[in-house]
């Protein structure tokens, strides 16, 4: 009573010790033994979508892939992008080092690059999950300090202090969840075969909040600065992490002043730390696109895209003369694709000495001065359909959310606050919760916003999902009914979730071994090669284009969508027909300049002309005259057009 009277902690009882809790508390410890085992288990069968996921490239990876060469022949100037950042490339770059990769080998670097991206997630992926257990014990054992309580409150102290710290999933479950989830999203969205960069942005963010909750939970200068580094990491990958690195330094600043009730004079060198670490990282890149644009100016990726999808401007082949599809932004061309011909439109890429595709190399280079502007109006109908895109990715991931709902029904129930004893109604509530579910919730509303993908938005999911997991709490009011009931419930817990663990695994080996299935009965030893790809691109040498040529390209799959062909056969598209709409068999046979075109074309020193026809019925071609020239590049679905190549090639 009289230490009491003092304001020491009051001793908690445990109360006795069931059958069931030893029950729990033995299965707990077989899971954290088993956990190395289940990682080396999820790495390896990972690995396998190295070896056999299919080929998935598009646009971009091949501007990646251009930015990592231009990195590896110190060609500063093709480096800095405002689209495109430079940090994947550099990956692409080491693996391509490290792997002695040629062009005809290089997709296997990069897929053990991917693999080892993987990797570094799951690693992050493990801190992220420590960190908010770790945050979660220490604010409740902060509170546990400042409880002063008499005999007579004595049974109330110990029911709440039991409340907080019955938690349903311990770090090693927690642990458990997130790599299952992880898991799931590299069969899905976050696939090996994808060359782009969202794999390793959601590791530096991981990292990043991972570092935010540590600092929170130890009040730790490093983790400040780890956290700023990491940020400064993410934004190399993408220009979305700069503006979220002012939310987390904010969400620092916020946590701990007004809800840690921490002096400023011990909150403000934290935030400066963190915000100079992400300066030294993010500042060069920063200068040197402020120094090539010649304005301040961090990346326009973000701002094109809401011109793009919001404001309703134009996207492809923007013209000055082009008023009526300006749509809300105002525009002011620097450097505009040059025109050849009006119609059908021929462009020339000519003016930007980088990329295989110039045109979609660095769309902020054609796009320089397109300034959106915010329309409430537009604004209304993107946002709602994004967020139908947000419904459609939480079906599409179903199995932690029936997890949740499962636990819930069994009795497991969440709590947002903790409830001070009268005696104390100054201590803050243990709501470790808060900054990872609001950082969740402004990376999805960010997206919401302009354009939501389902690559884009995975970590706000899984950043979401595991603090709601981390929430969740056994039955109990008192200390006569808490024990069997609440340790029943853990080891169902326990479980379920090394069950959905088991079964992410289960589910990738399947589809690796289904894959291998089926790239055994096609004769292909490896999912990383496109056979399509490299016959057209041996086609076209033995035709007599040779590395260093300049091409043109018609319809949107050769041009935009694949033109990997290209990069195979060491070429740049500097010229094209644009086909917006059609399929190119179709357009190019009710061209009605379709001569004129070509004539276009030949003038600007193309080699050849080349389009992917589909699977149009090449053997009626030979009624139409206009089609006589043309030849399929070994059996593929892409069709060439010689035009500027010597007599005996043709």
């Amino acid at each position: 009573m009289e230490a009491a009277s003092k304001g020491s902690p009051a001793r908690v009882d445990p109360g006795p010790r069931s059958i069931a809790h030893e029950d729990s508390s033995s299965i707990s410890s077989w899971l954290r033994r088993f956990f190395p085992f289940y990682c080396a288990l999820a790495a390896l069968v990972t690995f396998g979508y190295a070896l056999y996921d299919n080929y998935q490239l598009d646009g971009d990876a091949v501007a990646y892939m251009d930015i990592g060469d231009y990195l590896r022949a110190h060609q500063w100037a093709g480096i800095v992008n405002g689209y495109w950042h430079p940090m994947y490339p550099a990956f692409l770059s080491l693996g391509h080092a490290l792997f002695h990769a040629t062009l005809a080998t290089e997709l296997r670097a990069y897929y053990f690059v991917n693999f080892g991206i993987f990797v570094m997630e799951m690693v992050a992926m493990v801190a992220f999950t420590d960190a908010i257990v770790k945050l979660r014990s220490t604010l409740t054992v902060n509170l546990r300090s400042t409880l002063t309580v008499d005999r007579s409150s004595l049974k109330t102290a110990n029911d709440s202090l039991r409340t907080t710290d019955n938690r349903l999933l311990d770090r090693s479950l927690l642990r458990y969840l997130g790599l299952a989830l992880l898991v799931i999203a590299s069969q899905r969205e976050l696939s090996l075969g994808k060359v782009r960069p969202d794999a390793l942005l959601q590791a530096f963010l991981l990292f990043a909040l991972a570092a935010l909750l540590r600092h929170l939970a130890t009040g730790r200068v490093r983790y400040a600065a780890l956290m700023g580094a990491a940020l400064g990491c993410a934004y190399l990958t993408k220009s979305f992490a700069f503006v979220l690195a002012f939310l987390c330094i904010a969400v620092l600043a916020a946590f701990r002043w007004l809800w840690l009730k921490h002096k400023l004079a011990r909150v403000i060198p934290a935030a400066l730390v963190a915000f100079v670490c992400f300066a030294v990282i993010a500042g060069p890149y920063v200068a040197a696109l402020s120094r090539q644009h010649g304005r301040l100016d961090f990346g326009d990726s973000g701002s094109l895209n809401y011109a793009w999808y919001v404001g309703g401007t134009e996207k492809m082949h923007l013209e000055p003369y082009m008023t009526t599809q300006f749509g809300s932004a105002d525009v002011h061309l620097k450097h505009p694709e040059r025109e050849l011909l009006h119609v059908p439109q021929v462009f020339s890429y000519a003016a930007l000495p980088y990329g295989t595709y110039p045109d979609w190399f660095d769309a902020t280079y054609w796009n320089d001065q397109v300034k959106p502007h915010f329309n409430l109006r537009l604004e209304i109908p993107r946002a709602a359909r994004n967020c139908e895109l947000v419904v459609r990715y939480l079906f599409n991931h179903p199995e932690a959310l029936v997890l949740l709902a499962l636990l819930l029904v069994l009795g497991a129930r969440g709590t947002l606050q903790w409830k001070p004893t009268s005696q104390n109604r100054d201590v803050g509530h243990p709501a470790f919760w808060l900054p990872p579910l609001f950082l969740g919730v402004a990376v999805w509303g960010i997206y919401a916003i302009v354009n939501t993908e389902e690559r884009y938005v995975t970590v706000a999911y899984l950043t979401i999902i595991l603090t709601l997991f981390a929430m969740l709490r056994a039955p109990g009011d008192s200390a006569s009914n808490l024990e069997p009931r609440t340790s029943n419930l853990q080891a169902i817990a326990s479980a379920l979730v090394f069950l959905l663990a088991l079964l992410a695994v289960g589910e990738s080996l399947r589809t690796v071994l289904e894959d291998r299935r089926q790239l055994s009965v096609a004769g292909y030893p490896y999912g990383w090669r496109s056979e399509k790809m490299s016959a057209a691109a041996e086609t076209l040498k033995d035709m007599g284009v040779r590395p260093g040529d300049t091409v043109a390209c018609v319809g949107s799959v050769a041009c935009l969508e694949d033109p990997y062909w290209a990069r195979l056969a060491g070429v740049r598209i500097l010229t094209e027909i644009y086909d917006p709409d059609m399929p190119v068999y179709p357009f190019l046979a009710t061209l009605p300049n379709r001569d004129l075109a070509i004539a276009t074309v030949r003038g600007q020193g193309a080699k050849v002309l080349v389009g992917d026809f589909d699977y149009a019925r090449v053997i009626e071609w030979d009624k139409f005259f206009f089609f006589r020239g043309w030849r399929q590049l070994d059996g593929t679905t892409l069709y060439a057009l010689p035009l500027n190549l010597p007599p005996a090639s043709n």
